[in-house]
């Protein structure tokens, strides 16, 4: 890492990424507050700017339309899912079910003739129309007669709707036309700076589209440096893989590219400034915009400059920094754009904590205490986007007569807050203008409309007329101080995601990070103690020995562990079963939570286990430890309320229970795809419900099963309860033939789930038991025109090639609307080029090694047979069990009929108009596992959900990953018999239930009756 980021400035920084929301709070409080006298100043400005604001809303048929329409009313919503979508849809049938979709259900009556404008009023009698005219179930003459030419008519005007809505917010579709723009007399006293439009590049050609794009952009504002215009750059715009793990990459080449646009921007006397994006890219940011700073080349130049985010803890230190480069800096301070997305992130991932503000408040206060500090700063030269009258207010109060700082504003929001400072009071304003074509504004609309229009932000307050002035203008800081500064109470800890009845959260890793992800790095590919199971062949990127599928039981296996024959491991757990069955369900759940905590205290070691045994990336190997820490509090906590004896209503005189008791011995038999979490998974399963355990890891992976049991064994579960046995198909057979096993837990292939289910079978005399099997399947993605086709590329690369494809429920089928095919074909081979395949334990790489020979053998052949339609694949190392990642065509869904475990895509397309028609198709084939679609239009979404005969269907996002609690997994058909996996159901399939029946008058009289007061007479 470079040194452009001092350690000094890093371990401030690295204190307050994560910290506590009130100990971040407590000295920007301090710093943001206003004395009594400031405060009535303050307050006199702001109040000023309020009118102002107010009557430039009530101007104009835009504003109007925006108030009419705010984000709080479905009306407002589909208006802007409309807009998303629209523009990119090139087929007119899809076009026309969107809009169908969007203007169908609304009540746009309900919005007639309530605006002070006519033409507002005009465009929403047109919306009723549109209703009437696509609406779902719209009959009658009038419907009849404009049958053929009605959508045709509005599909034009939401065409040219939508285009309007697009001029509102992006400045022009040319650099060229957005210069003219500035130059209208609306703009006069104004600047601005451009921003390309471009959100995260999916590949090297996108990337390299954009960078030539800030180019022209560039040499064009500077043909008229005079003007004060600028340029604002995003680096995810410049490098499709600009992530903390490839920091060696990404970081060196977007460096080169941002010296050379601020080379360009220097020698045309304009300015440049960073973008600031996601957290996890803050350090990377830092150590390029401080490379480039420091620039030889560009000393004297004092154009530079980058943005801030307030929402950011660390907010604060980033000025610090940037004050303290010896260089004048131009630093725009935001409030921030990625506030819902960072907090999903957080909790999804399992962190400690936010790296932002949850309360709007407490961005506000964050605000005003850095611009405090920027406005004290030696060699900040400030810039304060804010479309809040009371932040500007106060800013003005701090500046005094300064006019040494500039204002900045979103183009087609915040219309009347800056013209009569700018025009009469000698402040600069500057406008932050997108420019591109309307379809490229669509990622970057939503995100300015919702962040602007979320219902704690001044733009909706401002349009809500039932909160007064001094609401509306409430001192942010009396605000956070009233709650001490704590979170929102309705946005958890992560830990705590599940609420106070649910399990406790596992605990993640961050590896952006970077501290975190090299101490991580360091720990997983350090060798492993000599313990009870070496890894054959040499290496985690070697080939399997001859004779792995047998997995004899190596030397130096703790005595504990010892299985012996099949049979005497059966014996031993028989024995055992009554005890453990007897037990209370709360000291069996006990075992489960201390076995959780033993998991996440050990992660460290486990992590380091999956990657060189199973060949787990980092990512995926830290996933695969907190899904067996969920798997085992969920279960416990399902225990403590399901297992109880429930009493059944009857006929007085009687009392009838209902106990729910373990079966016996039951066999768990998992894969080596995941062989921490699914063998964990149904091991406690079958133990937290009174069941005896035992359990046989795939033979590929014994020594993490290994680990599992002596941790489960150290949290409490007796050594006889729960038995390891190891070995290959061979004793899979034997433990499943044994008439003593009361019931088989599988996960693994469909042709071996149905050997388990004949050998359970073919005993007359064996008790019937049940079998839970998960098995594979082919799996099937739907794209339709509608989707982002950004959006839909990176879930087909994480669901297909994300563990080398040997996931249950990657992505096996992409299924593309013809009309939009070829581009997105294009964009996924792109996206492709920029995957790493290498060692498990690079912390850069995206594709491991397969498993084993065998695996690699037959994904091979495979690869050879299709090579004829074969659209991209990629290049390998030379050495270890490396399958390239493949993209292959075929001509119809039917020529898929297997399931190929690996980083094997297959893509297809189908017909606009004939989605059950294509999800009939896929239903054919017999599996049932996953499903997934990309659609904006919610009708779609409800066909899938009522026509797709599998067991997790994934609407807009991947299709891999299911959390425990969250989204319960398991197929059907072909794929798995149920019940789903980490779901409220599942305990219920390895338990007996028994009812009791008592007459308890048997002793000559009902008591009950007998002992009845007379009611109250």
């Amino acid at each position: 890492m470079s040194t452009a980021v001092t350690s000094n400035a890093r371990n401030t920084m690295a204190k307050l990424y994560r910290a506590s929301e009130p100990d971040v709070l407590k000295p920007l409080l301090e710093r943001a507050a206003l004395d009594s006298d400031s405060r009535e100043r303050v307050m006199g400005h702001a109040l000023g700017l309020l009118a102002d604001l107010r009557a430039a809303q009530s101007k104009g048929w835009v504003n109007q339309f925006l108030q009419e329409y705010r984000l709080n009313s479905s009306e407002g919503v589909a208006l802007l899912s409309l807009a998303e979508a629209f523009l990119r849809v090139p087929d007119p049938e899809t076009a026309d079910l969107l809009i169908a979709d969007k203007l169908g259900d609304a009540d746009w009556r309900a919005h007639a003739g309530k605006s002070n404008s006519k033409l507002v009023n005009s465009a929403t009698w047109g919306l009723v129309v549109g209703r009437v005219l696509v609406g779902e179930g719209a009959t009658g003459p009038l419907r009849r007669l404009i049958s053929r030419a009605g959508e045709p008519f509005v599909r034009q005007a939401v065409g040219a709707a939508m285009k309007m809505m697009g001029e509102i917010f992006v400045m022009g579709r040319t650099i060229d036309e957005a210069m003219k723009r500035m130059r209208r007399p609306e703009n006069k006293g104004f600047t601005a700076s451009f921003d390309m439009l471009g959100e995260a590049a999916r590949t090297h050609a996108d990337a390299q589209r954009y960078f030539q794009a800030y180019v022209g952009a560039v040499d064009a504002v500077g043909r008229d440096p005079a003007a004060g215009h600028s340029i604002s750059v995003k680096l995810s715009a410049l490098h499709p893989r600009y992530e903390v793990a490839r920091w060696s990459e990404c970081v060196p080449a977007l460096t080169e590219m941002l010296e050379a646009l601020a080379v360009q921007a220097a020698s045309k006397g304009i300015a440049l400034t960073v973008d600031a994006e996601e957290s996890e890219r803050l350090e990377m940011s830092l150590d390029i915009i401080g490379t480039v700073a420091g620039l030889p080349s560009l000393k004297g130049w004092d154009g530079f400059g980058m943005a801030v985010q307030a929402y950011g803890k660390r907010a604060r230190p980033v000025i610090a920094w940037a004050n303290g480069l010896d260089r004048v800096m131009n630093v725009r301070l935001v409030k921030g754009a990625y506030w819902d997305s960072e907090i999903k992130r957080t909790q999804v991932e399992g962190l400690a904590d936010y790296p932002l503000f949850t309360r709007k408040a407490a961005t506000d206060v964050s605000y005003l205490a850095v611009a405090k500090d920027m406005l004290a700063a030696e060699n900040i030269r400030p810039a304060f986007a804010s479309h809040n009258a009371l932040t500007v207010a106060t800013i003005m109060e701090w500046a005094g007569n300064s006019r040494d700082f500039e204002f900045q504003r979103l183009h087609g929001m915040g219309d009347g807050l800056y013209e009569r400072l700018v025009q009469e009071n000698g402040y600069h304003c500057r406008v932050y203008a997108p420019v591109g074509g309307h379809r490229d504004l669509l990622a970057y609309l939503v995100r300015r409309l919702l962040e602007n229009g979320a219902n704690s932000s001044f733009v909706h307050q401002l349009a809500d007329e039932r909160l007064t002035e001094g609401e509306i203008l409430a001192d942010p800081v009396a605000k956070i101080a009233a709650v001490g500064g704590k979170r929102h109470p309705s946005i958890p800890l992560p830990v705590d995601l599940f609420g106070a009845g649910g399990h406790r959260n596992s605990a993640g890793l961050d590896l952006s990070d970077v501290d975190t992800l090299t101490a991580t790095v360091k720990v997983v590919n350090a060798p492993l103690s000599q313990g009870a199971f070496p890894r054959e062949g040499g290496g985690p990127d070697s080939a399997q020995s001859a004779d792995r599928a047998t997995a004899r039981e190596p030397e130096g296996l703790d005595p504990r562990l010892r299985g012996g024959t099949v049979s005497d491991a059966i014996t031993r757990a028989h024995a055992a079963f009554p005890g453990w069955s007897r037990s209370p369900v709360e000291a069996r759940a006990a075992c489960l939570d201390r076995l959780a905590d033993l998991l996440e205290t050990h992660r460290d070691e486990l992590i380091a286990i999956c990657v060189q045994e199973a060949f787990k990336t980092i990512p995926d190997a830290i996933g695969e430890v907190r899904e067996a820490v969920d798997f085992c509090r969920y279960y416990a906590q399902q225990a403590r309320a399901k297992l109880q004896p429930i009493e059944l209503p009857g006929p007085t005189g009687e009392r009838n229970m209902l106990h729910i008791e373990g079966r016996g011995v039951w066999a768990t038999i998992a894969p080596w795809n995941f062989p921490l979490a699914i063998f964990l998974g149904q091991t406690v399963a079958a133990l937290v419900t009174g069941n005896a355990v035992v359990a046989k890891p795939a033979p590929q992976t014994p020594r993490i099963a290994a680990r599992a049991v002596e941790l489960a064994h150290e949290a409490g579960v007796p050594a006889d309860v729960l038995v390891l046995v190891t070995g290959g198909p061979e004793v899979g057979a034997a433990l499943t033939a044994d008439a003593r096993i009361q019931g088989v837990a599988f996960t693994g292939s469909t042709a071996t789930a149905r050997k388990i289910a004949r050998a359970l079978l073919e005993d007359d005399s064996r008790p019937i038991v049940p079998l839970i099997a998960e098995t594979g399947g082919i799996n099937a993605m739907i794209v339709d025109s509608t989707a982002l086709p950004e959006q839909v590329v990176a879930d087909v690369i994480a669901s297909s090639f994300r563990s080398a494809g040997q996931r249950c429920s990657a992505l096996r089928l992409l299924l593309v609307q013809e009309d939009i095919a070829d581009g997105v074909i294009e964009m996924l081979s792109g996206a492709m080029d920029t995957l790493r395949i290498g060692r498990a334990g690079d912390p850069a790489t995206d594709v491991g090694p397969v498993i084993d020979q065998a695996a690699y053998d037959r994904l091979m052949a495979y690869r050879a047979r299709v090579a004829s339609k074969t659209v991209k694949t990629l290049d390998v190392p030379a050495d270890g069990l490396f399958v390239p990642p493949t993209l292959v065509r075929i001509g119809a869904i039917e020529d898929l009929n297997e399931e190929w475990f690996g980083p094997i895509l297959h893509v297809a397309t189908w017909e606009a108009g004939k989605l059950s028609e294509t999800i009939a198709r896929v239903n054919a084939k017999g599996y049932g596992l996953t499903m997934g679609l990309h659609s904006r239009i919610a009708r779609a979404a409800e066909v899938i959900e009522a026509e797709a005969a599998v067991g997790n269907l994934y609407i807009n996002r991947s299709m891999i990953g299911a959390v425990v609690g969250s989204q319960p997994f398991g197929g059907e058909g072909l794929s798995g018999t149920g019940p789903k996996a980490g779901g409220p159901r599942y305990l219920y399939r390895f338990c007996a239930e028994r009812a009791v029946s008592v007459d308890t008058t048997s002793a000559g009289g009902n008591a009950t009756l007998l002992s009845l007061d007379e009611g109250g007479i």
